[in-house]
């Protein structure tokens, strides 16, 4: 492109803005449409704010069926937590966990199941499992930490999560395709996302005392054994969760859910899935008198604007990597990092990198819409394996989820246990250390095998 070429390390000004911005005001929506419009500023001078205006209308008309996808999916969440389904795995769970490994096993098992996203698994396992872990003597961190741990990680890797339409989304924008499906190329993105894997899997190790608690929260768990299930002087209340919302059949939350996810297998198309997983519980909730029409309707308009900040990241995404492609950042970043970095550790620094920024900032999902419009196609030109690449991508996001103590996501955990950001970061930080170091060895070792 030749407007693109005259622009050099110019380009690299956007991006700087958003991260910058990103880490000062700790948002994501903000940072990314104000280094669209520096962006635009730097392009079009004088007449930026029509081109800017002019611009956003452009990507909002291109990418409808992400706001219907985005939409219907906020509509569906609601529904199955207005249900209390997700509520009857905790029923579940009192019946089966009669010592303390089972019942980190079955908070574990929870953490999987209610998968479809990570606000909803924090509040809910959480909720559903900390009267049945404190009968066990589980120390609050302990449980904080299980609960983040199968919270972003678990929605990672699995293609109907809110992550998996996000990364769709971008892999959409960047042409990034398998079987010429985005979503296929994530369902082949997934086996590649190895700090996920890791984190899911060492929660049952630990569970079962296959790999021991150290550091700070080995103490906590000591402290625990005592009876004090708090962090000493701890004053902070837990948020109730669920607690308003009257128990019913996990089934409610089951059938749906598997028909959201066979429909979305079948047709290939997540819109679809969602759309036939909405009509399903209007089947299942109305006629078993869980709330009336009128209430399903207005639980559908509370999901759709739930949605609202989702959606306006992944628009605002699109505008950034639309000024960035004029301003010619790929090319120029590839131009750079062509002749110094090796293909074949690309994703391990791509992984290193993206956690950085990650955990710095606490904005993971725009970590991911940043880094994947340079990453992916420097992977293209480099050779290194773009799906590879993705996976690095998208666990990193996951990695920040864990380990950023001021994130929404850790944030969320704490409250719902009763204890600080900083208890968590203290004890839970040096458990995490263990699956990064696997997802570097692997990224590593990939790197030089695919």
């Amino acid at each position: 492109m030749e407007l693109a070429s005259n622009y050099g390390i110019i380009s690299l000004i956007p991006v700087t803005v958003v991260i910058v911005t990103a880490v000062i005001s700790r948002k994501t929506v903000e940072p990314l449409i104000l280094g669209a419009l520096v962006g635009y500023v730097i392009l079009y001078k004088a007449t930026f704010f029509t081109e800017f205006l002019y611009g956003f209308a452009t990507i909002i008309s291109e990418n409808g069926w992400f706001v219907l996808v985005f939409g219907l999916y906020g509509i569906v969440i609601v529904l199955l937590e207005k249900s209390g389904g997700a509520l009857g795995f905790g029923d579940f769970g009192t019946k089966v966990a009669k010592t303390r490994a089972s019942s980190l096993l079955i908070t574990w098992v929870l953490g999987i199941l209610v998968f479809i996203d990570d606000y909803l698994n924090n509040l809910g396992v959480g909720t559903a499992m900390r009267n049945i872990t404190d009968k066990h003597n589980v120390a609050r961190e302990y449980l904080a930490y299980i609960v983040n741990s199968t919270g972003a990680a678990v929605c990672v890797l699995v293609p109907m999560s809110s992550w998996a339409i996000l990364m769709i989304s971008i892999y959409d924008g960047l042409g990034v395709q398998v079987n010429g499906s985005s979503y296929m190329a994530y369902v082949h993105t997934i086996p590649f996302m190895f700090y996920a894997w890791a984190a899911v899997l060492f929660v049952p190790l630990l569970s079962l005392g296959v790999i021991p608690l150290w550091g700070p929260m080995k103490k906590a768990q000591l402290r625990a054994d005592e009876g004090r299930l708090f962090p000493e002087g701890s004053q902070v209340k837990q948020i109730g969760g669920f607690e308003d919302i009257e128990k019913t059949s996990m089934w409610n939350f089951i059938l749906p859910m598997a028909v959201l996810i066979a429909v979305t297998l079948y047709t290939n198309d997540i819109l679809i899935g969602m759309a036939v997983g909405f009509v399903v519980c209007i089947l299942l909730f109305v006629p078993q008198k869980i709330m009336t029409l009128s209430e399903l309707c207005d639980h559908s308009v509370e999901g759709f604007q739930s949605m609202v900040l989702c959606t306006g990241i992944v628009l605002s995404a699109f505008l950034l990597q639309r000024a960035n492609g004029e301003l010619g950042l790929t090319e120029y970043v590839i131009s750079v990092a062509e002749p110094i970095i090796n293909a074949k550790l690309l994703p391990v620094i791509a992984f290193i990198i993206c956690s950085a920024i990650a955990s710095f900032t606490g904005s993971f999902w725009g970590t991911m819409t940043i880094a994947s419009p340079i990453l992916i196609p420097l992977a293209t030109t480099l050779g290194a394996d773009t799906i590879l690449v993705g996976g690095a991508i998208v666990s990193a996001g996951a990695f920040g989820s864990h380990t950023c103590f001021f994130g929404d996501a850790v944030t969320l955990a704490s409250a719902v246990t009763g204890i600080t950001n900083t208890d968590y970061a203290k004890t839970a930080l040096p458990m995490i250390v263990a699956p990064a170091a696997v997802a570097l060895i692997l990224f590593t070792v990939f790197g030089f095998v695919l």
